[in-house]
């Protein structure tokens, strides 16, 4: 009697639960390294978009790149080897988005100094993106940034990265963790690089300005330096952001093609070992 209800039981329709793990264990690796990248970019982890946005468009782009990873076997993934393999896939993910947020965080410097020189630097308030407290001229210039990012399809190129990064590097591909530490330290030196580049004409007009006015205030004692000191930086400043306007959007473009451009050449000297 027992023997005809399993043969009943087996007989019945149904899915193979062992198939479906096996592609849902497929689907996961797949979303692993897209979804830490969109959690630590700029623009896709911005504080202001909400996780669960971030959580569906990690699976919603890890379909299209579930082909390109191989079949692991659930004793596989359960095992040292697995678990090492997933650690490898978000470590991956982490340290292209933290690359380019690195980049990316040339622009908030540059603000800051320009905005400490000009006497701006009191008017701060919390940064929407990073959640710190900013001046607001680095908030304006990062805006600034993230316009051109979405302009030139900056974000669509980092995509497009992440998943050749699975044909580049593919799953299981050892990696070499002194690369992505070099790549991290390389992005912070290229970031004050860059900020001084993006700074250093306006900060240098501010200094002529405050050269002047401080000789304007040592041959007439009698002026008080506030007076008129502050207001014609003040003026200064918002002339000189409003001329190099141009300027900005050169150095703004320039910076995305460089941090997309790191991004790729660390990928490949991933892939190299």
């Amino acid at each position: 009697m027992l023997g005809l209800a399993t043969s009943q039981v087996m007989q019945m329709p149904g899915v193979d639960l062992q198939l479906a793990m096996t592609l849902l264990l497929q689907y996961f690796l797949a979303s692993l390294r897209i979804g830490a990248f969109l959690l630590s970019a700029p623009l896709f982890g911005a504080r202001w978009l909400p996780l669960q946005v971030r959580v569906i468009m990690a699976f919603a782009m890890g379909t299209a790149v579930v082909s390109l990873v191989p079949v692991v076997d659930v004793n596989t993934l359960t095992s040292s080897v697995g678990i090492a393999m997933i650690f490898i896939e978000i470590a991956i993910g982490l340290t292209a988005g933290l690359t380019l947020s690195i980049w990316f965080a040339a622009m908030l410097l540059a603000g800051e100094k320009i905005a400490s020189s000009s006497g701006l630097g009191y008017a701060a308030q919390v940064d929407p993106t990073t959640g710190a407290n900013t001046p607001v001229v680095s908030q304006i210039l990062y805006l600034f940034l993230l316009v051109i990012f979405i302009s030139v399809d900056g974000h669509l190129i980092a995509i497009a990265t992440m998943m050749e990064s699975y044909r580049i590097l593919p799953l299981g591909s050892p990696v070499a963790p002194d690369v992505m530490i070099a790549a991290g330290i390389g992005a912070a030196g290229s970031m004050f690089l860059s900020a001084a580049i993006i700074m250093l004409p306006i900060a240098m007009v501010l200094l002529m300005i405050n050269v002047t006015v401080g000789i304007i205030s040592r041959s007439a004692p009698t002026l008080n330096l506030f007076s008129f000191g502050f207001p014609i930086t003040l003026i200064s400043v918002f002339i000189l952001l409003y001329v190099s306007v141009g300027g900005f959007g050169a150095s703004a473009q320039g910076l995305i093609d460089s941090g997309l451009s790191y991004v790729q050449t660390m990928i490949r000297d991933l892939a190299n070992g």
